[in-house]
């Protein structure tokens, strides 16, 4: 076995020992806690195959997705077109940019009272808190990969008389390309972080329609049932790094020259 095959092994067994240690450490502390407030890991497992079996939260989980995916969508449909006009044109970011600035740094659950007014507490309030918390990322970083592209490609369109249309989708947004994916994957990154918290305060009624979020909920609020929470957080953990590594390896299928 060469050199670099003894890496990937060393690599292979460290990614392997590393949860099961986690694993024995935590029932290890379970035990000497002694509190049934410390679930063990044998418990977790034991809720998580009964959660599975009946399709609860498998159904949580798709309801779930399917919000964050409608948001997602709606936030990059609009975060994309206006961050190149932004990264464009410096008078529409002149005059954005306050605008833009002064609702970044307010966090997507600051706007739930304002959003369950709006709209109720169903699923359109959900997808507009993931469209929010998804909307900022991919918009500065679009604007940032619009800035960053080589005037002189720009130009050289220009004398060669390619009509402005086509010098945005040929030369421009081939350029920006890389930063507004990588805007993108930080902006799924968040929408996924946000659904839980929209789905505390203003998912669908309890059951099918909730989401991994109400179910966290239904298990605090009405059945204390610790073992279903924790088995809801680390789905919650596989799920997000199953999606950023499925949107890493299209996003590097599609960008090849950019290290993301």
């Amino acid at each position: 076995m060469g050199k670099c095959g003894g890496e990937a092994v060393k690599h292979f067994l460290i990614r392997v020992a590393t949860p099961i240690v986690l694993i024995v450490l935590w029932q290890l502390f379970a035990d000497a806690f002694g509190s049934p407030r410390m679930p063990r890991p044998s418990a977790v497992v034991a809720s998580a195959m009964k959660l599975i079996g009946s399709g609860e939260l498998v159904t949580a989980l798709v309801t779930s997705l399917g919000r964050v995916f409608s948001g997602f969508m709606l936030a990059s449909a609009i975060a994309i077109p206006l961050g190149i006009l932004m990264g464009s044109v410096r008078t529409v970011e002149r005059n954005l940019d306050p605008l833009v600035e002064s609702f970044r740094p307010v966090a997507a659950i600051a706007i739930l009272p304002l959003v369950i007014l709006w709209l109720g507490t169903g699923s359109m309030a959900a997808i507009v808190i993931v469209a929010y918390a998804a909307f900022f990322p991919i918009l500065i970083n679009t604007i940032a990969g619009v800035k960053r592209v080589d005037h002189n490609l720009l130009r050289a369109a220009y004398t060669m008389g390619v009509p402005p249309a086509t010098r945005m989708w040929v030369v421009l947004l081939p350029a920006a390309l890389p930063a507004i994916l990588v805007g993108m994957r930080i902006g799924l990154g968040m929408a996924w972080t946000a659904i839980i918290a929209a789905e505390l305060a203003v998912g669908a009624k309890a059951g099918g329609e909730g989401g991994i979020g109400q179910m966290m909920f239904i298990f605090y609020a009405y059945s204390v049932e610790l073992n279903g929470i924790v088995v809801c957080m680390i789905a919650v953990g596989i799920v997000a790094l199953l999606l950023d590594r499925i949107l890493r390896a299209a996003l590097h299928a599609s960008v090849p020259w950019s290290r993301l």
